[in-house]
Parts: structure tokens; sequence; C-alpha cells
């Protein structure tokens, strides 16, 4: 049985406009993931080169140029609502720059993968968006949820990673669903005193803007959002090595929903 403190974090930005959310040593070893965000001046450049992780690069917010192998793109989004978002993913062994030209937060999402794969940058053009939860009653669990990559569409990767748009006062993650594989969120609000509650089997968590869950494998995860805050999350799975995440496992006491209205989505 995980400790309450191991399944959710209220991290600061370091000095150095870091903020370190899980790492595969430390408390939060068992997502098997290395995840932080950065902020970004005008101007500051955010190199990585690793020999053993992929890496996947998330622009969340501000202006920048991402920078591998000879490529060169710009990308700009205002606000994590301004659009689905940029992303560039990278094998192990690959050397990438962010060049910020104007303030900036990116999540870099890592995890060992042994094998190579040809590099992709993703845009909004390219990333799907789906609206689930539109056939409950009340519309309540209403949201729009990205899949930038998952083993569907990037068998090569050991990573999941999307994003969720939770509606103020409404619920997403719904109905309450687990997988094997290990799942963090990073949450962020529109406005920074945003709340929201996020459930993760029986424990229940006050969401804050720029705090994040880690969810254990086999434990369902539902989240909501307080009325007059939009709350936007990312959501990251480690595939297990032979076990992929292509599904989830909905909560048998709350299938009556499905069977009565219909799937209503992640």
């Amino acid at each position: 049985m995980k400790s309450r403190d191991s399944m959710f974090g209220y991290p600061q930005f370091d000095e150095n406009g870091v903020q370190r959310l899980t790492d595969t040593t430390g408390r939060y070893k068992d997502t098997m993931m290395n995840i932080a965000v950065h902020r970004l001046a005008p101007g500051k450049t955010l190199s990585v080169f690793d020999e053993k992780q992929e890496t996947a690069f998330l622009l969340l917010e501000g202006a920048v140029c991402f920078k591998w192998e000879g490529n060169s793109e710009k990308a700009v989004r205002e606000t994590t609502w301004s659009n689905t978002g940029f992303c560039l993913h990278i094998c192990k062994g690959i050397r990438a720059e962010i060049i910020a030209e104007k303030e900036s937060l990116v999540l870099v999402q890592q995890t060992e993968n042994s094998g190579t794969f040809k590099s992709v940058f993703y845009t909004p053009e390219t990333i799907a968006i789906n609206t689930f939860g539109t056939n409950i009653p009340g519309n309540t669990a209403v949201r729009e949820v990205t899949t930038i990559f998952d083993y569907h569409t990037a068998p090569y990767s050991n990573m999941v990673l999307g994003e969720i748009f939770n509606h103020a006062g409404l619920w997403s993650s719904y109905i309450p669903h687990s997988h094997e594989q290990p799942e963090v969120y990073y949450y962020r609000f529109d406005k920074p005193q945003g709340f929201g509650a996020c459930f993760i089997g029986d424990d229940v968590f006050k969401i804050k803007h720029e705090s994040f869950a880690a969810i254990p494998g086999g434990l369902t995860h539902p989240q909501v959002a307080a009325p007059a805050y939009k709350m936007t999350y990312v959501w990251m799975i480690r595939h297990f090595d032979g076990n992929p995440w292509t599904s989830r496992v909905d909560a048998p006491e709350h299938q009556w929903i499905v069977d009565e209205f219909g799937s209503i989505g992640y």
C-alpha cells in the first residue's frame, strides 16, 4: 500500500527556475519517470542530452524555438488554453535545445528507453482534441482531451503524454477507472488561486495551481475542479516492459453509468 506522501506533491520552483515533480530514485520513484517544469526567461536556453532516456518537451505557455538534429521550429502558446500545444519527442542520444523568446514554461518528461526512434515534432495541427462526457445528464463531466502520443501512435516509446482541459465545476478522468501502469498529473488553473480535488483510491487531495499527482497502478483517480476555476492537467503514463498502457478498467460499482449512458472517455 502506497503512503499518501508518495501520491501528491506541491513543489516550488527553485532558484534556477526548475520545478521538480518526480524522479526515478526519490519519493516518487514508482512513477518510473523523471518529470520537471522549466520556467525560462527571455533568451534562456534549455539544453538536454541524455544517453539512456527518451525525452518529451511540452510547451505549456510562452514562445520558444525548438532546435534538434539541424531542425528549428518556433512555437507560441499564449496560455495553456490557447491551443493544443507543441511537443518535441526525442530518443536517447539526441541533443535538443529550447530557446525562450519570451517568458515560457516547458514541461520535460523522461524515462529510460534502450531503443531508438525518429524524432517527432507535434503541433496544434497534428494534435487531435476530443470532447468526452457529453452523454452524461447535466453535462457534469464534459472535458476536452488530447493524446499527443501513446502506444497506438508511438509503440517505440515507453511513455504516454497528453492534456486534459477540465471545465470549471466539472469532473474528468470519469467514470472512476484504473490501470496497472503508474500515471502522473500536473495541474494548472486559469487563476493561481484555483483549486479542485483529486481522488486516488480512498484518499483525497486538494489540487492547487502547479501541484501534481503521482497515481499508483491499480487505483481509481477521478478529478474535479471548483466552480469558476478552469483547470488543465498534463497526463503522463509510463508503460511497463511487455505490458504497455492501452486501455482503462472502469470501477465495477460505477459501470452502470456506462451501461446506461455509454462510454464517456478518459
